[in-house]
């Protein structure tokens, strides 16, 4: 359980600042399998947009769905849909997990398609 409690703290940690801002937030949770992405509204109540590799149109045109490749998918598409909402500036809450690998390719691949964070 060490691990996880780590990262559960590291979470609040990020939870709290980004509070302080006042940012919609770009979510992110990752499983040895799949990778889901969310924007949630500034308060907090809403889910504006959200991406993941088990929606069906992610995980058709992929071929493993726990890899780089497919969190920088996710992080494209994600960022299309909160820009076709007008959502332009995100706060990136990466849940506690650290920026390597996955979370790294979702977050550059969300800037590359026009976010801000």
């Amino acid at each position: 359980m060490q691990k996880k409690e780590t990262r559960l703290k590291r979470a609040l940690k990020i939870r709290t600042k980004i509070k302080k801002l006042s940012f919609s937030r770009l979510c992110i949770h990752k499983t040895s399998q799949h990778i889901y992405a969310q924007v949630i509204s500034s308060d907090g109540q809403k889910t504006l947009v959200s991406a993941s590799t088990t929606q069906a149109s992610v995980k058709s045109s992929l071929k493993n769905t726990s890899n780089v490749v497919a969190a920088t998918e996710v992080g494209k598409l994600v960022a299309e849909r909160a820009l076709a909402l007008g959502v332009t500036e995100v706060a990136f809450d990466r849940s506690g997990f650290k920026y390597h690998g996955r979370v790294k390719a979702l977050a550059e691949a969300a800037r590359e398609a026009g976010l801000k964070f």
